[in-house]
C-alpha cells in the first residue's frame, strides 16, 4: 500500500512538472525549513483553490488567491523579489498560479509539491482561520483518492 501511495504521488508530480516545465517546486520539508527560519522573511503563501476550499482549511498565514482570477495585480502587491509559495489541493491549480506570477516578473515563485493533500497526509497542521483543524476540503470524490 505504501508503494502505491508513493507511486501515485510521483506520477502526479511528474505530470505537473511536464505540464509546467518552467515552474519551480518546493517540497513540504523545504517549506517547513523556510517557515521555521527566523533569520529570513517569511514567504508569501497563496492558496489557489476555491473560496469554499479555503474557508474549510488552509496553511497558517496563507492568503486566498484563486488560480483563475482574471487579474492578479490587485491582489499581489509585494516586491518582485518576494518569495512566494503557491499551493492548492494536489499542485495543479497552484502551478497555473505560479506560472502566471512568474510571467508577471516574480523571481522566487515555488509551487508546493503535493500541495495541501500531501502536507495533510504528513500530519502537518492545517488551519481554519487561526485554529488547527483535523480535516481538509476534498474538492470531490475523485480527488479524495489522493488522501
Amino acid at each position: 500500500m505504501k508503494l502505491f501511495y508513493s507511486l501515485k504521488w510521483n506520477l502526479l508530480n511528474w505530470i505537473i512538472t511536464l505540464r509546467f516545465p518552467c515552474v519551480n517546486h518546493i517540497s513540504t520539508e523545504e517549506l517547513v525549513t523556510l517557515l521555521e527560519d527566523k533569520n529570513r522573511e517569511s514567504p508569501l503563501l497563496l492558496d489557489a483553490r476555491t473560496p469554499l476550499e479555503y474557508a474549510v482549511s488552509h496553511l497558517k498565514g496563507a492568503y486566498f488567491l484563486p488560480h483563475d482570477v482574471s487579474k492578479i495585480e490587485p491582489f499581489v502587491e509585494v516586491p518582485l523579489s518576494t518569495t512566494i509559495i503557491t499551493y492548492c489541493s494536489v499542485g495543479y491549480r497552484s502551478a497555473i498560479l505560479a506560472q502566471r506570477l512568474q510571467k508577471m516578473g516574480y523571481e522566487k515563485v515555488f509551487n508546493l509539491q503535493g500541495s495541501l493533500f500531501f502536507w495533510f497526509s504528513e500530519n502537518r497542521p492545517i488551519f481554519c482561520e487561526q485554529e488547527v483543524v483535523p480535516f481538509i476540503h476534498r474538492f470531490d470524490l475523485f480527488w479524495s483518492f489522493w488522501l
